[in-house]
């Protein structure tokens, strides 16, 4: 089966929001919702920075409605119906997946296994301190040697339980912030997952497993090196074209192509019937959402430039005098465009949402209606990090002419 498909910009742009489930809005509930959301797309992405909630709450408060942090710390460390891995960068993806990276374990493993790594010395210690006192974060242990480590030298303690961890031997118990705590994976996993083969055999069908799970993470997808393909071991530009080639003769992904944009893009063969949907459809009702720095939709930002002319640069990293917006801007999403960006950060103090900055995008009429679906999504917002109110931190003329959403915070 071969054959594509030709969209509007607009279509592809509600189509890329259908498949994220970002519209309709927040149609998602509690923690089915949250696992039906990471299912669908393979994963989410984890960063330790909390500004407003850690990535993965903000990625997830924008589809799930009245979404609680708690949620998701269930899944993961109560029900264990998911767990923290290596996929986009670090991320979160289903336990059921746990057999499709042996790859990554046994890499881990080759790499920091061996009786010759500088932290194979402590490694039965460790274990015994584990079986006697577990479970365990390195702060728990005296190993205090500095060993040259994956991104700067550590403490051996870290760099032995993070080596477990990485080749499978343990599994993160649970998180005090971003502080890992660990404990032996085969008490908390089932035993038959974990004598699961790898459901792909050779290379090849991992490169295809990889391609298409990087598809289904985003929605639409070109064949062009992208920060999308992040991440996946061993899969240079050739294997990426090469999985590709294979995946189209199988039917298993649908070339769309999209107006005024030169390549050609794909979705996965699943994902027809709702691409036929979305074209069924007139348009939905505008709601408005708040998009995480790293949400699967920003995975290819020179895609979503091109699809819907919104150009975004996470500056966090970035020193402040090169900063063109502020450290940890949100871009603000109504209908089926990103309309503005704002710098948010929640006061816990105070227990208010700062609103340090806002830009809006060129060309933006504010609608009563638009107004409305903000205060919405501020309501919305506030109640998920349990804030009081919003407090306006910027004398700026974009921030005064938000005085109608004082509503809200009286």
């Amino acid at each position: 089966m071969y054959f594509h498909m030709q969209l509007t910009k607009k279509q592809a742009r509600q189509f890329m929001l259908a498949h994220q489930k970002i519209i309709p809005a927040r149609k998602l509930q509690g923690k089915e919702g949250i696992l039906e959301y990471i299912r669908h797309v393979g994963c989410i992405q984890f960063d330790p920075l909390n500004v407003v909630g850690y990535n993965p709450y903000l990625v997830l408060q924008s589809r799930i409605e009245n979404f609680k942090s708690e949620y998701l710390q269930e899944l993961l460390y109560s029900d264990r119906k998911l767990l923290d891995g290596w996929d986009k960068n670090m991320s979160i993806y289903a336990l059921e997946d746990w057999p499709y990276f042996s790859r990554y374990r046994e890499k881990a493993y080759r790499r920091h296994g061996g009786e010759s790594n500088s932290i194979s010395k402590i490694l039965s210690e460790v274990r015994d301190a584990l079986e006697q006192n577990g479970p365990l974060s390195s702060i728990d242990l005296k190993f205090d040697t500095i060993v040259d480590w994956s991104w700067a030298p550590t403490r051996a303690a870290r760099a032995a339980l993070e080596s477990m961890y990485f080749w499978g031997e343990l599994i993160i118990h649970h998180k005090v912030g971003t502080r890992k705590v660990y404990d032996f994976t085969e008490k908390y996993l089932p035993s038959e997952l974990l004598s699961m083969p790898d459901p792909n055999i050779t290379i090849e069908q991992y490169f295809e497993w990889k391609v298409k799970r990087r598809i289904g993470a985003v929605g639409l997808l070109w064949e062009c090196s992208s920060t999308a393909w992040l991440g996946i071991s061993w899969m240079k530009s050739k294997q990426r074209f090469d999985a590709f080639s294979r995946l189209k003769e199988k039917g298993e992904v649908i070339k769309v192509e999209v107006e005024k944009i030169k390549h050609p893009l794909y979705i996965r063969k699943e994902e027809v019937a709702l691409l036929h949907e979305v074209l069924e459809k007139n348009d939905v009702e505008p709601q408005a959402s708040f998009i995480a720095p790293l949400d699967n939709l920003l995975w290819d930002r020179k895609l979503i430039k091109e699809i819907f002319g919104f150009e975004y640069v996470w500056e966090v990293y970035k020193p402040v005098s090169e900063r063109k917006y502020g450290y940890y801007v949100l871009p603000v999403l109504y209908g089926d465009r990103f309309v503005a960006r704002f710098e948010p950060k929640f006061n816990k103090k105070t227990g208010k949402l700062e609103i340090i900055n806002w830009w809006w995008e060129p060309d933006v009429f504010v609608s009563e209606e638009m107004k409305q679906g903000l205060i919405r999504c501020f309501a919305q917002f506030l109640n998920y990090l349990g804030a009081t109110g919003i407090k306006f931190s910027s004398e700026s003329d974009a921030v005064k002419n938000l005085k109608w959403l004082q509503e809200i915070t009286d």
